[in-house]
């Protein structure tokens, strides 16, 4: 990651705590949210909550997809 992805991303991750209406862009996004309000619960409560919640929607709207067992897999022990 470039320095300014890193910053976009701390940004969009500011937003959404600061915001209920913001949400992640995209699974990636999403699972930084978790870990930022997971790593923040006890010092910043209400915006990790607001993290986490964003995260959930995402999550909740973009089911992720289910891998499906290679056939090579099934000859294996």
């Amino acid at each position: 990651m470039r320095s300014r992805d890193v910053e976009a991303a701390l940004l969009s991750c500011a937003t959404v705590a600061r915001e209920r209406q913001a949400s992640p862009l995209d699974p990636r996004e999403a699972n930084v949210f978790q870990l930022a309000a997971m790593i923040g619960k006890s010092c910043f409560p209400r915006e990790a909550s607001r993290l986490m919640q964003a995260s959930e929607r995402y999550f909740a709207a973009h089911p992720p997809m289910v891998a499906r067992h290679a056939p090579w897999r099934q000859a294996m022990p």
